[in-house]
């Protein structure tokens, strides 16, 4: 067979299937572009699902005449430049973009106008692409004073079989939606705007730089509830920093859709990432809940090499063990400083969950003429038979406690502790003990409001939290297999997972090569008791190749170690007395991640007293 060059219509139609996949893609690239150029405003509008029509306005430096004709060429671009031997740094990259593919791979699929006029000064000129054909550049009228606009008709239509493979307009223009808000993200200084088929999806106005403009224009795209559940994340190690936002265990999600990750201001999907949150929201969360999180890594970009696909949406680190720890490390530091605090959700749940109620059933308002309900008298209280009042109001006979006021010293004595000096209970953040419902509830009043705490949630959480400090201060206590057991990998499994020997060892696990594709094992963690080595192995070893840790070996003991907790903690039901409640109160203050159970629940609930009396109409 004959060798042939490909003509350079072809080379761009293929480059396109790569860089251009769908409308949203081709936004990414012409935004990216946007950004590079310094533009501070950019407008996006998109019609049909962005197959019908796109365009991308910007006030960024603009193009002269001479550099249109340039940019539409496949692997032209201003954003590398030679060194004095001529030679491209490809491990130094600053920008967005810098391939030089994105504008011609369009210009070959699709009806391209770039429409430019440079910040320098001068007129406004145009350049038109239509299926690879490109005409001559030509003047043309601009409305800004510099800037670009770069439209995009009939995308796909120079190869008819890619648009068999888009999905319904509504789709399309949801993941257009999606693109947009992920570089607003990022980029909290630039004002965006996106309109979907003549409709204003989106208008963000620029935000100062920082933290508090960067979690304004957060809320804006996520919603108010995770600006007020949001822990600051600001974490350096070795010149490679962390920043951004995730949110507590109790305003978890249902998947992962909520994660955002940047590397240089770059959106990315990396697995060791996304492992990263995992491993980090073990402690707090069941295997079905994910966090919400948007964070930025900042990088030395000679130890992120970004040129791993056109598309630029993966990225691979010199040291990915760093990044992960850094990850890691950040939010367990993040979520340890919150403390006992629960989302805010929570109390809005609960109180979406009260009905305010004037009446008995259907029937009409309670007035002091009209008759008592069965039982009842104004003055005593519920009369008559034990059985009959339980028949009125199920568990009204159940057992509970009370904690009384003790007389002559207001509400409760107070607590005189020599390191707290004598404080009122009702200025704890928990506040004081009142009363214990069901055996099952702790009701707490506080200064503004009351406070309902799930005694086996919190207590099990106080446990679990013992028992990691007691594992961090030693060693795992190991047991010896009577009979050390083989574990047969592949080869290249066995090798990754006797290089962790070390780590292992520090979590109860010995293991040692065994010959080629095999490892053998001679001790367990003591908590797993009788386990399934081959699986924990095996689990191990695909931990270490997809996230670059053993996972599953720290997590089967975090299982154990919250089993152990929950076998061992307050059960439902205990009656307890009024200083054990108060000590749990205590206690809950001073743990962090009291706030949620071992599977990311509230363990209490606090209701401000403005909200009760609006429940009751007194606001």
């Amino acid at each position: 067979m004959l060798i042939r060059r490909l003509p350079p219509e072809t080379v761009n139609r293929i480059a396109a299937g790569e860089v251009v996949e769908r409308p949203a893609s081709a936004i990414k690239e012409l935004v990216e572009n946007a950004l590079d150029a310094g533009a501070t405003r950019i407008e996006v509008q998109a019609d049909g699902g962005g197959l019908t029509r796109i365009l991308i306005a910007d006030d960024g430096h603009g193009m002269a005449a001479d550099q249109l004709a340039l940019a539409v060429e496949r692997h032209a671009t201003s954003k590398l430049e030679p060194d004095d031997a001529g030679d491209v740094d490809l491990l130094r990259i600053h920008t967005l973009g810098f391939r030089g593919e994105a504008l011609p791979s369009i210009g070959s699929v699709a009806r391209l106008t770039i429409t430019s006029r440079p910040r320098e000064g001068g007129d406004a000129h145009q350049i038109t692409v239509e299926g690879g054909d490109q005409r001559p550049v030509a003047p043309a009228g601009f409305p800004g004073p510099h800037g670009a606009r770069v439209e995009v008709r009939d995308l796909f239509y120079a190869t008819p079989a890619r648009l068999k493979f888009m999905k319904s307009e509504r789709s399309e223009a949801m993941a257009i939606s999606e693109e947009i808000k992920r570089q607003a993200m990022a980029h909290e200084t630039v004002a965006f705007t996106l309109d979907l088929d003549g409709k204003t999806t989106l208008r963000l106005p620029a935000e100062h730089p920082g933290d508090t403009g960067r979690l304004k224009r957060l809320a804006a795209l996520l919603g108010r509830d995770f600006e007020a559940n949001a822990l600051l994340i600001d974490q350096a190690r070795d010149n490679v920093r962390l920043t951004g936002y995730a949110g507590l265990p109790t305003y978890s999600r249902g998947n992962a859709a909520h994660q955002y990750l940047f590397v240089n201001g770059r959106p990315v999907k990396d697995r060791l990432l996304q492992g990263a949150l995992r491993g980090a929201y073990a402690d707090f969360l069941a295997r079905d809940r994910h966090p919400a999180a948007v964070l930025f890594l900042e990088i030395d970009p000679l130890y992120v090499d970004v040129n791993v696909h056109p598309a630029k949406a993966e990225v691979r680190f010199r040291d990915p063990a760093l990044v992960r720890g850094l990850i890691v490390g950040a939010l367990r530091h993040a979520l340890a400083a919150a403390g006992h605090r629960a989302s805010t959700t929570v109390a809005a749940d609960a109180l979406a969950g009260f009905r305010p109620h004037t009446g008995v059933g259907s029937g009409p308002a309670w007035s002091p003429s009209s008759p008592s309900a069965q039982g009842w008298s104004g003055w005593q209280g519920w009369a008559g038979p034990a059985t009959a009042t339980a028949q009125i109001i199920p568990g009204l006979n159940d057992r509970s406690a009370r904690v009384e006021a003790q007389s002559g010293v207001g509400d409760q004595s107070l607590i005189h502790d020599e390191s707290r000096g004598g404080v009122d209970p009702l200025d704890f953040p928990l506040g004081a003990a009142r009363a214990q419902l069901h055996g099952t509830y702790i009701v707490a009043q506080t200064r503004d409001g009351l406070v309902v705490v799930d005694q086996h949630a919190a207590h099990e959480r106080l446990v679990y939290e013992r028992m990691k400090v007691q594992m961090a201060r030693g060693s795992v206590a190991r047991q010896a297999l009577l009979t050390p057991e083989v574990v047969e990998l592949d080869p290249a499994e066995a090798e990754r997972v006797s290089a962790r020997a070390d780590e292992l060892a520090e979590l109860g696990l010995i293991v040692e090569p065994f010959g080629a594709g095999a490892v053998l094992v001679r001790e367990t963690p003591a908590l797993l008791g009788d386990t399934d080595v081959q699986g924990l192995i095996r689990d191990i070893a695909d931990d270490l190749a997809e996230h670059g840790a053993a996972l599953a070996l720290s997590e089967r003991l975090g299982e154990v170690c919250g089993t152990m907790a929950c076998h061992g903690s307050v059960r439902a039901g205990r009656v307890l007395s009024a200083p054990e409640m108060n000590a749990l109160l205590r206690e809950m203050e001073a743990t962090p991640h009291s706030g949620q159970c071992n599977h990311g629940r509230p363990t209490y609930v606090e209701l401000k007293l403005a909200d009760l009396e609006k429940l009751f109409g007194r606001r």
